[in-house]
Parts: structure tokens; sequence; C-alpha cells
């Protein structure tokens, strides 16, 4: 597991960037977890993980949409936010496999997962956001080597 600490927001963007780069250097990393209370910067992070993925895309919060999709690069990039979702037949309607299949998911709230929907999923990276501060993160990957 890789442990970053982050003092600012931009410095949270960083940690998503760097995590791009080795999601995208990696052959069949297509799912990232992302775990963190209200407010802990999983969009910021995100925000950080699209610019190298989806240059020039816009980065907002999906809670009323469930997902944003990212198209300017060569790989799509799929944003979840499964904050309102409940069961596996949610996740089902999406096309949440469909999305896996076609490019990187990167999802908020992945704690809303069912357990049957995430075993299924092949390689998943999971990353916890811990706010430590008003600005300070801990940020922990697990499932993939990055670079800092």
């Amino acid at each position: 597991m890789t442990e970053i600490i982050s003092g600012s927001p931009e410095q949270t963007e960083a940690a998503g960037r760097a995590l791009a780069l080795a999601v995208r250097s990696a052959d069949g990393r297509r799912y990232v977890a992302l775990y963190g209370e209200l407010g802990a910067g999983k969009t910021a992070f995100v925000r950080g993980f699209v610019s190298v993925l989806s240059p020039g895309s816009r980065v907002k919060s999906p809670t009323y949409t469930i997902v944003n999709e990212y198209r300017r690069g060569g790989l799509p990039v799929f944003h979840f936010d499964f904050y309102r979702t409940g069961g596996e037949d949610d996740f089902l309607a999406l096309g949440f496999y469909e999305y896996l299949d076609t490019g990187v998911c990167i999802s908020e709230w992945s704690e809303n997962i069912p357990e049957e929907i995430f075993a299924t999923i092949p390689d998943p990276v999971r990353v916890y956001i811990e706010k430590t501060s008003e600005n300070g993160r801990r940020i922990s990957v697990d499932g993939i080597e990055i670079d800092l």
C-alpha cells in the first residue's frame, strides 16, 4: 500500500495524476474505488486523475447524474457517484459492466457497492482518503504501485 500525505487540494489532485499515470501503464486496471467521508477530497482527486486520461475535461461531482463521462483522451473515463445507489439491481440497471468493458471507471462512495458486484471486478484499485486537518489528507492507495 502506498501512503501519500497531502497538505492542499492541489497536492490531492497531484496524487490523482500519479495514480492515473500508473493506471494508464498497467494492463487490465480498469476500476478505481474511492473511499472517504463527505468533503474528504474525492472529487479533487478525480480532477487530477481525469486531467491525465482526458485532458481539458471539466470534472464535477456526478451526485445527481450518477455517472459523468470524460472522452477527451484515448481511453474514456467514467466517474461514478454511488452515494444514492442501493442493491445489485441499481448497478445492473446502470450498465456498470458495460462501462468497465469500455474504459476506466472511478467511483466515489464505493462503500455502497454490493459485495457481490465488487467481487466480480478484476484487480480493483482502492483509494482511501482521510481528512487529517482542514486541508490535510492521508491518501492510501492499495492494488497498484504509483510513483510520486
